[in-house]
């Protein structure tokens, strides 16, 4: 096929460039959707893999924080065990009993504390 100019050379490139769009609009169809389920399929992964556990996550730790009370031994961010003598909710502040003998108290913020650690704490060191 020869174009030449003046005799509507670009109406004719223009239909033979629409004729094949048209003919493989089916195929980029399939291209689109080839390329759209691959990446929900990686986001759908990403969500189940990564941020469903760490909201999990974050639940637990906010439900810890909410029931902590006095006497319960918790562990720190920084590794430090005490044990709880005063909960402060409206200033988010925790003071924890770090060594009995000497009455050592440390004052952290309430997100610092890691976990609870499982079983009770001695009252006072007293016995009846």
């Amino acid at each position: 096929m020869e174009f030449a100019v003046g005799s509507g050379w670009l109406i004719e490139w223009l239909m033979v460039d629409w004729f094949l769009v048209a003919q493989g609009e089916d195929a980029g169809i399939r291209q689109l959707v080839g390329l759209v389920f691959p990446m929900l399929a990686i986001g759908l992964l990403f969500y189940l893999m990564l941020i469903r556990p760490e909201r999990q996550k974050q639940s637990t730790h906010q439900q810890l924080l909410a029931n902590l009370k006095k006497n319960d031994r918790v562990v720190t961010v920084g590794g430090i065990k005490g044990i709880v003598s005063n909960v402060q909710r409206s200033a988010d502040e925790v003071t924890i009993n770090v060594d009995e003998s000497t009455g050592t108290r440390i004052r952290v913020t309430l997100a610092s504390i890691a976990r609870v650690e499982p079983g009770e704490a001695k009252a006072s060191g007293k016995s009846k």
